[in-house]
């Protein structure tokens, strides 16, 4: 945590919050738009597509118009930006087939080691201190996938990607020069024309779902605010937190995730259950040594 918190350290952090609460009920969007006949790269590319004018709505009430024009000269920040898209279109596609076909669990299980590839990252990449508490939840983290391997016979590939990609993300939207919004538009508008493409020949082929009744019109269309309010929550506040603060509140996502996984039957078996109890154990490593700190740092 920052030893010298800015004025808007607080509403940084309960966008953090919200932003994970949301991508944490995710999986009941997906799995109710799965129950009406959606595909997953039908969503996919109706997210792409319905993020674009929700983004550049957040541009104009933001008046971030000049600052999307900007970027626009900046090649270097576009080429960024082009590559943090496709950090964001591999974690979205991993994550909704990964629903789709029933590893919402090994999924969350993604999303709770991703934080800890926030703190090396950070350390690493943004000289964040990372003290000894840090390393451990780290050594645990790396026991429970290990053990993991073992229950499913097989790497978790899910589990992987999905830390994989978005910690990339996260990483490259650090690094990139450009606002929240601004940066969010840019990335949706990247998207926004092979997703057009693509939901066109859906609906061209007969295989799209828009217009085939209200209830998944709608849905739909809530697909764009579903992806883009999440998304500019999570860019405003990592853009004003160091990366281990946004990894601490990124455990919110993972635990709704898990418990949203039992709910539909998920198999959870007794080596998965060692597994996730090490990578818990270093959750809760991780969150003491937070804690701690922020108590140390709140009596200078």
């Amino acid at each position: 945590m920052p030893s010298n918190p800015a004025p808007d350290g607080r509403p940084a952090y309960l966008a953090g919050i919200a932003c994970y609460v949301l991508w944490g009920l995710l999986p009941l969007y997906i799995h109710l738009l799965a129950t009406l006949g959606v595909g997953s790269f039908e969503l996919i590319a109706t997210r792409a597509l319905w993020s674009a004018p929700w983004a550049g709505a957040l541009v104009l009430l933001a008046r971030q118009g000049g600052q999307v024009a900007a970027v626009l000269r900046r090649p270097k920040t576009l080429g960024v930006l082009a590559l943090s898209t496709l950090a964001i279109l591999s974690n979205w596609t991993i994550y909704v087939v990964a629903v789709d076909t029933g590893h919402v669990i090994e999924a969350s299980l993604g999303y709770y080691i991703n934080p800890l590839m926030n703190m090396a990252a950070g350390a690493l990449l943004f000289h964040e201190r990372m003290s000894r508490g840090s390393k451990i939840a780290v050594g645990l983290a790396a026991v429970g996938v290990a053990i993991q391997t073992a229950a499913l016979g097989r790497a978790p590939a899910i589990s992987l990607g999905v830390a994989i990609s978005f910690c990339v993300y996260a990483i490259l939207r650090k690094r990139a020069k450009a606002d929240a919004q601004t940066g969010l538009f840019i990335e949706c508008v990247y998207l926004a024309i092979p997703s057009l493409l693509y939901v066109l020949h859906l609906q061209a082929s007969g295989a799209g779902h828009f217009g085939r009744g209200a209830a998944v019109t709608i849905l739909l269309m809530l697909a764009g605010p579903a992806t883009v309010v999440p998304l500019a929550l999570f860019a405003w506040s990592a853009r004003r937190l160091p990366l281990s603060a946004v990894g601490f509140l990124q455990f919110i996502a993972p635990t709704l995730q898990f418990l949203v996984g039992l709910s539909f039957g998920e198999p959870f078996t007794p080596m998965r259950a060692l597994s996730f109890a090490f990578i818990w154990l270093g959750v809760g490593v991780f969150a003491f040594g937070a804690w701690r700190q922020t108590r140390m740092l709140a009596t200078v």
